[in-house]
């Protein structure tokens, strides 16, 4: 469908779940009962202010714990909505899950490289994230949605957006798709905005820290 001035946008606002209590620092991935510590809680109230005056028409999460409470806190301000769970947004499945986080970090946090099936890669990633957005563009078409999920599912949407490779060695270096951190941080908002009914749209991007505007004296 070609674009015309007056098509309405559809806005899919991919939300970082906040800073997650693990002492133990480890990579949790989909292991259970991983909830947000209190400076997660309060980044997830920074999300929750950020979004209180959009007129969103759904909100979902990833079924994870932090994920759900992260976007609970959101609905705090959009009574007339129930929380959503998709497991399209869900972590990534790695055979990393359980390590230490240091032996993650020696890796650049590359954890495809060597993996098999079951087991995902990034263009698995993005082919069930695009089948959520694909959702949202038909059933929420001219609206804005949330979408509560985690760093390497925004991670490879950005890169697909920018018509880049899915290629894990961009993990800590999303600079070269014009955001401003190497990697969504915690709590962040990365929304993207589909102007065209094309199935194939590349959508624009915006960033943005609502934690550390709200935060910033």
């Amino acid at each position: 469908m070609p674009q015309t001035d007056d098509f309405p946008l559809t806005q899919l606002t991919l939300v970082r779940h906040g800073h997650v209590h693990n002492p133990q620092k480890i990579l949790y991935g989909r292991l259970p009962r991983f909830h947000l510590s209190p400076e997660g809680l309060r980044e997830a109230q920074s999300v929750a202010q950020a979004l209180k005056k959009s007129p969103l028409a759904a909100v979902f999460s990833s079924p994870m714990l932090r994920a759900r409470q992260t976007a609970n806190q959101i609905l705090i301000f959009h009574g007339s909505l129930k929380l959503q769970i998709s497991k399209l947004l869900t972590e990534v499945n790695t055979p990393l899950e359980g390590c230490a986080s240091q032996k993650v970090d020696a890796l650049g946090g590359d954890v495809y490289t060597g993996s098999v099936p079951p087991f995902e890669q990034p263009q698995d990633i993005v082919a069930r994230v695009r089948k959520f957005a694909a959702r949202i563009r038909k059933h929420c078409h001219g609206r804005q949605v949330v979408a509560v999920t985690h760093g390497d599912i925004i991670t490879f949407m950005l890169l697909w957006a920018r018509g880049m490779a899915l290629s894990p060695r961009y993990k800590r270096n999303l600079s070269v798709t014009g955001i401003s951190d190497p990697y969504p941080v915690t709590a962040s908002m990365t929304t993207f905005i589909y102007r065209t009914g094309a199935d194939d749209e590349r959508p624009e991007i915006v960033y943005t820290r609502p934690a550390k505007i709200l935060n910033d004296p």
